[in-house]
């Protein structure tokens, strides 16, 4: 099925919407089971210059019928690795034709926010077929933590499956498991991991909750990362301070990682990630809490020795996977970055210049639909999935010039 759409203008600082979305924001003081209403207005970044456009983007529905689906990768082939939150991994052909669920997946704990999550390709993937993928394992007594698994992908099966990575101390909570994956041009491979709604945790170097760790891809620990050798502190750990990271991208122009996460109510940020810095959580926050009141933790927006974000939205979209769409000069999107909207209902392009972000524009409004991942593919399109009981693939045929 395929749908023209016109996108929006760039969004004016005054601009809001009166349309009342499902966030997945949760906060520890609210039953694990409640849905959180996003407040009804679109975001507006303190960072936004306003800027119009009139151009056309192709939609096309790929798939559908996925069980909440959580993220995508695309093979070689043209066709698609698709992750459903329920614990099983479904391979898509270009035409759209659903595999039966691949065998050999671990047991994941699917209640709340866990279940099956990221999903890359190794970056020797052609050659080796290795695929990575995150999820939230279950532990004894109703426990769970954040995972990361490689594989070899076959056409009905998953063999040599290892688990590389695994968060610890396992907790007894339902959300806030995070989590996306991304490998840097030198082969090492971050995870983004949520607090599991223990704030303070993710001010805690003796924990992985709140944190993005980097691993070499068998799982060990680069010597270089900052906390190796230091006492009481995981050496796994990159940066500290995360609330709920559920985009993670690397630029492929700079090299440089970029991250985004779940503000409480309000305060969704973006962040360039540095080795060792700490950006904040829940010491310093744009957001309050969903009572309406500060949080307890935080001394305001700013805390001395952490990081501010490198873009704010006032009003929280529910950010949910990240994508570079570099290389494509002339394209009227080249050098964009594309954000999942899961409250807000659409996918956010952030218009860069090197890394200032210079406008932002709403696209995929008109559908209504919580977008969960974004992935920019070999084929200069890109491609989304749909978080729904009956969730979509769908690709995104850029605006002609």
């Amino acid at each position: 099925m395929q749908q023209v759409f016109r996108p929006l203008p760039f969004i004016l600082l005054s601009l809001a919407v009166a349309a009342c979305q499902t966030s997945e924001h949760t906060g520890s003081d609210i039953a694990q089971s409640a849905q959180i209403t996003a407040e009804s207005a679109i975001s507006a970044p303190v960072q936004s210059i306003p800027t119009r456009v009139h151009r056309e983007a192709k939609i096309t529905t790929i798939a559908e019928g996925l069980n909440h689906p959580w993220a995508l990768a695309m093979l070689p082939d043209g066709s698609f690795l698709v992750t459903e939150r329920v614990g099983t991994l479904r391979r898509i052909s270009a035409d759209g034709q659903l595999s039966p669920p691949l065998s050999g997946v671990p047991e994941v704990f699917a209640r709340g926010q866990g279940g099956l999550l990221d999903i890359v390709l190794a970056p020797d993937f052609r050659i080796s077929r290795r695929i990575y993928f995150s999820f939230s394992e279950p532990g004894e007594d109703g426990t769970a933590g954040t995972a990361v698994a490689s594989a070899l992908l076959g056409d009905t099966e998953l063999t040599d499956v290892k688990v590389i990575y695994r968060q610890e101390p396992k907790v007894d909570a339902v959300n806030h498991f995070g989590s996306r994956l991304a490998f840097d041009q030198q082969g090492h491979l971050f995870v983004s991991q949520g607090d599991r709604t223990l704030r303070m945790a993710a001010q805690a170097l003796d924990k992985l909750q709140g944190k993005v760790v980097r691993l070499k891809p068998d799982g060990s620990i680069p010597e270089d990362n900052p906390f190796v050798g230091q006492k009481n502190a995981r050496p796994e750990i990159w940066s500290l301070g995360h609330r709920n990271s559920q985009g993670l991208a690397i630029d492929p122009r700079t090299d440089k990682l970029w991250e985004s996460e779940h503000g409480p109510r309000g305060g969704d940020e973006i962040n360039l990630l540095q080795s060792g810095k700490n950006y904040g959580w829940p010491l310093a926050t744009h957001g309050v809490d969903y009572s309406g009141r500060p949080i307890a933790e935080a001394v305001g927006k700013e805390h001395p020795g952490t990081e501010q974000p490198h873009y704010v939205f006032d009003v929280s979209p529910g950010l949910s996977g990240m994508a570079f769409y570099t290389g494509h000069p002339g394209n009227p999107w080249n050098d964009s970055l594309f954000l999942g909207a899961l409250a807000q209902r659409n996918l956010i392009r952030l218009k860069l210049q090197g890394d200032a972000i210079v406008g932002e524009e709403r696209l995929l409004s008109e559908l209504g639909e919580r977008i969960r991942d974004v992935r920019a593919g070999f084929d200069g399109n890109l491609y989304v999935v749909t978080d729904a009981e009956h969730g979509k693939l769908i690709r995104i045929e850029p605006p002609e010039s």
